[in-house]
């Protein structure tokens, strides 16, 4: 059996879906529904239980815990950026984290697990798995951060495979739940089937208007990384999950109409927040010669190809199901 912890998330749905593609429905989903729309993201998968988080962090701390459990997947995470409640957010990501990580550790299962990239904060010093490169600017990127210490500590002491994958600024489907923290694509997609054009902030550090760049990587290649890692020998430790390439939000604009086949919408500039001075990444691109010299060289989709997917797949409803 596969755990997927966060796996009626944005994310972990994909990991998921991507598995059951492989012929692989025996998945235990560890989540927390909520009062939100997230459990319609389980609709169209395949899987033979589902856990609340709750009771599965008392289940881990079991002795027994671990029979037939093939590999972890820790998706499940409070990802609010905006959540300035450092001890909720150390106990949800943090503390939470560490004791699933002694669990697999104990039983030799294998842990892929999520990072951010949001623990380079503004990138001034490159984005290197490097703790030179790691100056978090929120509670969320401070947690992911010292999780990531903690991993860092003993990775290369341990005979079960621990790898953190710090996933820069992901987009596709099954995001829908995720509101003011969903995607870019998502939000102009929203404002487009209302009959706007995309809106982008106004130039700032140093960038023209709508000149930001940032590291987009489609979900879906997300997902084949994960995988990717599981199925593969590689170190222990902690790798970049982005492209390499960054696209401005321009781009993404120009990509959405496009797509949309909505040319006659026009993208304006809305001035930059003054809440966001100082806690905006307005450039990340992932270093990812760490992972590629790991072995991996599967690729990624083309931006404008992904976009297009993406779009499509909103259009027919934004979640999978059984027959798609």
């Amino acid at each position: 059996m596969i755990i997927v912890t966060g796996g009626a998330g944005f994310i972990g749905s994909n990991i998921v879906r991507a598995l059951n593609e492989r012929g692989r429905a025996d998945i235990l989903i560890v989540d927390d529904l909520g009062r939100e729309d997230k459990y319609k993201n389980l609709i169209g998968l395949r899987f033979v239980d589902y856990r609340h988080k709750d009771d599965f962090f008392k289940e881990i701390q079991r002795v027994d815990f671990g029979q037939n459990v093939e590999a972890i997947f820790h998706e499940g995470a409070c990802s609010d950026t905006m959540e300035y409640d450092v001890n909720f957010m150390m106990k949800t990501n943090y503390e939470y984290s560490k004791e699933l990580l002694k669990a697999c550790v104990r039983k030799q299962i294998p842990l892929i697990y999520a990072s951010s990239a949001s623990v380079y904060g503004m990138g001034k010093k490159g984005f290197r798995e490097e703790e030179a490169c790691e100056s978090p600017m929120n509670p969320y990127a401070f947690s992911k951060l010292m999780f990531d210490r903690y991993v860092r500590q003993f990775a290369d002491k341990v005979k079960s495979k621990i790898i953190g994958l710090r996933y820069f600024n992901v987009y596709g489907p099954q995001e829908s739940h995720k509101g003011k923290m969903a995607s870019i694509f998502y939000q102009i997609y929203k404002r487009m089937k209302l009959g706007g054009g995309p809106r982008l902030f106004k130039g700032t550090d140093g960038y023209k208007d709508g000149e930001q760049k940032r590291d987009f990587i489609y979900v879906k290649d997300v997902a084949k990384i994960n995988l990717w890692c599981l199925e593969n020998e590689i170190a222990n430790g902690i790798y970049n999950c982005g492209t390499g390439h960054a696209h401005t939000f321009n781009d993404v604009g120009k990509a959405m109409i496009e797509s949309m086949g909505l040319q006659k919408l026009k993208i304006t500039y809305v001035d930059f927040p003054d809440e966001l001075r100082g806690k905006y990444q307005s450039f990340t691109e992932a270093d990812m010669k760490k992972i590629t010299a790991a072995g991996y060289k599967d690729g990624f989709t083309n931006f404008v190809i992904a976009v297009g997917e993406y779009c499509k797949f909103l259009e027919a409803g934004g979640y999978y199901s059984i027959r798609n």
